[in-house]
């Protein structure tokens, strides 16, 4: 079903810009998951779907052509994973977020998992140059027993040109529900310059953070035990179990590191919660 765009982009703190929106259903047919609907408005897109893992997996890889975030730009994604399906999203490469002379850019991710569904969020980094102002909302719906598995990695500046995010404002906000109930909901706020990102019980000086999320009806002892035994190359890794749900942390100096030791906790993850081994996309590689 084609959803409308949403009302909620247009909010005061936008002005002229990108207006772009990508819908993507999946649904099951015999044994092959299928990208049976497709929509976009404005510069977001998938090409054709891949099926690197078997006609069970339906992998799609988003592509924003610009190729960057300006202040005004509004970018919705919609995806709808139907019962029994198993899609696999990613990203080309790192998303960037560009300076801003005053107008907040807002991308909005809204997945939803129907019973029996497994959706995999597996994006690249999005790095926030200096002086950078975006809202970016998560919100993953799950139906019944569905899974889901995904990160989210934040570069504050250019850290490769020496970059600090020394201006520019960062608000954030993640949802994981589960039958219209809340199991995990997080804001964030972050100012560029701020004590916070400094502060030990904040970034600690570190530029570069993430949340890996994993939500199942059921997350085992063994399963949290072996995620913890997963230890980052660089920075520092933290997991923790919620009813339902596994949720793991990273901060430090590298994008690198961050996306390292989440493919790490997927790597187990995957075939403990999916029962499939995790077949890095071939994006990554690229």
């Amino acid at each position: 079903m084609r959803r409308a765009a949403d009302p909620s982009l247009d909010s005061g703190v936008l002005s002229d810009g990108w207006r772009a929106q990508l819908d993507l259903g999946y649904e099951r047919v015999g044994g092959r998951t299928v990208l049976a609907t497709r929509v976009h408005q404005g510069p977001l897109v998938v090409q054709k779907s891949l099926y690197p893992e078997g006609h069970a997996v339906c992998q799609n890889v988003i592509i924003h052509p610009p190729g960057g975030i300006v202040g005004g730009d509004t970018l919705a994604v919609n995806i709808d994973a139907g019962p029994r399906t198993h899609a696999q999203l990613t990203t080309p490469g790192a998303t960037k977020c560009y300076r801003s002379g005053g107008a907040f850019a807002r991308q909005r991710i809204s997945l939803r998992a129907a019973r029996g569904a497994i959706l995999e969020w597996l994006p690249q980094e999005t790095i926030l140059f200096d002086a950078s102002k975006i809202e970016f909302e998560l919100a993953i719906e799950l139906v019944d027993d569905a899974l889901f598995i995904g990160w989210d990695v934040i570069c504050l500046g250019r850290t490769a040109a020496g970059e600090r995010f020394d201006r520019g404002a960062l608000r954030q906000r993640l949802t994981l529900a589960r039958d219209g109930i809340p199991v995990f909901v997080e804001r964030a706020a972050l100012h560029g310059g701020a004590p916070l990102l400094a502060s030990p019980v904040g970034l600690h000086g570190h530029p570069v953070f993430g949340t890996f999320v994993a939500a199942a009806p059921i997350v085992t002892d063994a399963v949290l035990e072996s995620c913890r035994q997963v230890t980052a190359m660089a920075g520092e890794g933290a997991v923790t179990r919620l009813p339902g749900a596994l949720i793991a942390r990273f901060r430090g100096a590298s994008a690198a590191a961050a996306r390292h030791y989440f493919v790490e906790l997927w790597r187990k993850l995957r075939p403990a919660l999916a029962f499939r081994a995790a077949v890095p996309p071939r994006i990554w590689n690229t």
